[in-house]
């Protein structure tokens, strides 16, 4: 299914309210929308909604044998799906070019930026390495998906905890969390992608563009940096050609970005290990607010009733008498009425298909009449009401029933003279006579 196409007057209000630097949103240029992080009950398991975007990221693990060239290394895996319940465009069983490009992108930012120790996955040399594979799913699309995807990618890794194992020989032991406490990965630093969207090429700039937006941009700029201001990977897309100084300020609004975000991460992460450690309730469900009507449980309020009856009567004192007036009834067509203030009632009007109906059926009727005057020459008088005349025909003589709902029939005899009377010559009867025979 393809989205919806743009107006031209959703574009034009689109870019004229980008050049007067104001957003659908309200945000202003150089804002990211509200990033709110969520954690499941399992290690490595978390919820990243960057505005109305949300992505949710799982990380798992699992021995396997390592790559030829890089015995001592082990593997990461990196797998982003677009499903159609993000948004109708996205097609279920298809790499789309978008798809293609973002994989590559996140590949790019968090596995050759060497943000996670790889040696430190190894098992035994060139036998048993970790493979740790992320997989991120978009619940709902509103525009930036790398930007979320990363964030998630790299808090679902900062959160994962993996089995501990213990080499004794050739015979490798695998521990449950129940035994041995899980071991955190050796990451060294966090690379947080940003985009930045480009428009009447390159005059306007916007930071965290959201999906109208991302459709009538020229060009888009991602950058992925880490709080320490280096710069992990850069990409271009669009086709737009942008100067050194552009670039430059792209740069520098990323570094305020990324520490910003960085810091967020930081604290999600120890407050939910603050309560892991003390024994609280955490996971999705205890992430849903109260007051929404779809959560799961609702705080008990104390209610007070023990001056219910006094309330009721004073209440009842203090308010106005009903009025007397009775609102008469009003007659729209025969067979409904209405009482009161309200929309027109409309059961009264016939609608399509009945009339089509009624037409259908009345013309049946009378080509069955048309038949039974043909052949009987019997004047069909009482029928069944119609409001459409119903024409009985006979070869010389025309009768014509007018049926009206509560009246008698009326009769109306038309004479007709058919095309071949018309065509023959009137001929007027010619008497033969005798010749007298003379007498003998």
């Amino acid at each position: 299914m393809k989205e919806t196409p743009l107006s031209n007057c959703e574009r034009r209000f689109l870019l004229r309210a980008i050049e007067e630097k104001k957003r659908l949103d309200g945000r202003q240029t150089y804002d990211y929308r509200n990033i709110k992080i969520s954690f499941g009950t399992d290690y490595g398991c978390c919820v990243v909604e960057l505005g109305k975007t949300r992505v949710l990221g799982q990380v798992s693990c699992e021995l396997v044998s390592p790559k030829l060239n890089r015995a001592t290394e082990g593997i990461l895996f990196f797998n982003l799906e677009l499903s159609q319940m993000a948004a109708p465009a996205f097609e279920p069983g298809r790499q789309s070019d978008l798809l293609v490009k973002l994989n590559r992108l996140l590949e790019r930012c968090l596995r050759n930026s060497k943000c996670i120790d790889t040696e430190s996955l190894c098992v035994v040399a060139g036998e048993k390495v970790w493979q740790i594979r992320v997989d991120l799913h978009l619940l709902n699309h509103d525009g930036n998906i790398i930007d979320a995807a990363s964030i998630a990618a790299v808090v679902a890794l900062c959160h994962f905890r993996r089995p501990d194992v213990s080499v004794q020989g050739d015979e490798v032991t695998l521990y449950t969390p129940e035994e041995r406490d899980p071991v955190p990965l050796s990451i060294h630093h966090m690379p947080i992608c940003v985009s930045f969207a480009f428009f009447q090429q390159g005059t306007y700039l916007l930071v965290d563009p959201n999906e109208r937006e991302e459709r009538v941009m020229d060009g888009l700029l991602v950058l992925a940096m880490n709080k320490h201001r280096e710069i992990c990977t850069i990409q271009s897309s669009g086709g737009i050609m942008l100067l050194k100084e552009q670039v430059l300020r792209c740069s520098k609004i990323a570094g305020v970005k990324v520490a910003e975000i960085t810091e967020l991460i930081q604290k999600a992460l120890e407050n939910d290990q603050k309560v892991r450690k003390e024994g609280g309730k955490f996971g999705f469900a205890e992430s849903i607010a109260n007051q929404r009507i779809t959560a799961f449980k609702m705080e008990k309020a104390p209610i007070d009733t023990s001056d219910v009856e006094e309330k009721a009567e004073e209440i009842i004192a203090e308010a106005e008498p009903p009025s007397e007036v009775v609102s008469k009834p009003v007659l729209w067509t025969p067979g409904t009425a209405q009482i009161g203030e309200g929309i027109e009632n409309s059961w009264g009007d016939l609608e399509d298909s009945e009339k089509e109906d009624e037409d259908e059926g009345g013309s049946d009727e009378a080509i069955i009449l048309d038949s039974i005057t043909m052949d009987t020459g019997v004047e069909v008088s009482n029928i069944g009401s119609q409001d459409a005349p119903i024409v009985l025909s006979d070869s010389e003589e025309e009768e014509m029933i007018i049926l009206e709902p509560d009246k008698n029939p009326k009769k109306i005899r038309t004479k007709t003279i058919s095309a071949k009377q018309e065509k023959a010559p009137s001929k007027k009867p010619v008497k033969k006579r005798k010749k007298k025979r003379p007498a003998n």
